[in-house]
């Protein structure tokens, strides 16, 4: 190879690279941030509890307007990460008032900025790289108990940060081995964590020695649109507690090689055949009967088996 043809040729390589900055810079080499607190590797978003819901937008309390960020779940204590790379500033004061969770700090850079809130920075200026060490969750509950312990996370300039915190997921995946949506506002079917009133992962303990959970617990806000998980055979009602409470309704589904029991939400009827994806019915008021809990569906297959990776695609987390 010629000297003049390598010129040239270097030439070219340099310009399509150059090209390629263009259209993908590097501070949106990443599309969606990384995980932020240790034990969600998900983001996964806090649901409704006594306290109000963690979703942007959601209603606030006593007229106070909209929810201006969203809240990721976090344990008390939990080590929290940068989700991108930028410039620290802070302290971040968001309640003014010097509670034990009145502290948090701002990251700028990548394209983004963000305050993060409830959390103690393991300092407030300088630099940080994404996933790096950021700081700890602070003791929410000694502040809210029962509210399910969170990281308030509201980008500088008050627009939604939902779709940075989780990978696109489509609505309802259309995978035949896996199950669609079903809950409105889930579209991942994560399962609950653990709260005062239990866990909701497939097998775990039930108090006062009462067994194992025979079902899986999947996040559901009070009143969202429940949907069907496969296509089936309706029939019901299903009543779980029997004692006519507000959340002792739901159906089963058999069709597709599934038989599953939905209970907690109330259908739009109990026969009949439905389709994947269909609207099936809504989430009852589970915070009428159990405040402070993580407002869920449960279900449960019809032998008792676990549903989860049909849920979760497979990735049976308990989280």
């Amino acid at each position: 190879m010629t000297a003049l043809r390598l010129i040239a040729l270097v030439s070219l390589a340099s310009t399509v690279f150059a090209n390629q900055l263009d259209a993908h810079p590097p501070q949106h080499q990443h599309r969606h941030w990384a995980p932020i607190c240790a034990g969600n590797p998900t983001n996964r978003i806090r649901g409704c509890d006594k306290y109000g819901c963690g979703q942007f937008g959601a209603d606030r309390h006593g007229s106070k307007g909209k929810h201006m960020g969203v809240d990721v779940i976090c344990a008390d204590g939990a080590t929290v990460y940068a989700p991108f790379s930028g410039q620290l500033s802070g302290p971040i004061r968001f309640f003014h008032n010097g509670n034990a969770i009145d502290d948090g700090v701002q990251i700028s850079g990548s394209g983004y900025c963000v305050k993060l809130v409830c959390i103690h920075p393991i300092r407030y200026h300088g630099q940080i790289q994404r996933g790096q060490l950021l700081g700890k969750m602070l003791p929410m509950q000694r502040v809210f108990p029962g509210i399910v312990s969170h990281i308030h996370v509201e980008n500088c300039d008050h627009s939604d940060p939902t779709h940075l915190l989780k990978p696109v997921v489509p609505p309802f995946p259309q995978q035949e081995g896996h199950w669609a949506t079903v809950c409105a506002g889930n579209p991942t079917n994560e399962i609950r964590g653990c709260d005062r009133y239990g866990c909701g992962y497939y097998g775990a303990p039930r108090r006062n020695g009462k067994g194992k959970h025979t079902g899986v617990d999947v996040i559901c806000a009070d009143g969202a649109t429940v949907y069907a998980p496969f296509s089936g055979t309706l029939s019901g009602p299903i009543k779980f507690f029997h004692n006519g409470n507000a959340i002792d309704d739901g159906v089963q589904i058999r069709g597709s090689g599934f038989c599953v029991k939905l209970v907690c939400i109330h259908p739009i009827r109990y026969s009949g055949t439905i389709s994947k994806g269909q609207v099936l019915g809504r989430m009852l008021p589970m915070q009428r009967v159990f405040p402070g809990i993580t407002s869920h569906i449960h279900v449960e297959n019809c032998d008792h088996s676990d549903p989860t990776s049909n849920l979760e695609r497979g990735k049976g987390q308990r989280v």
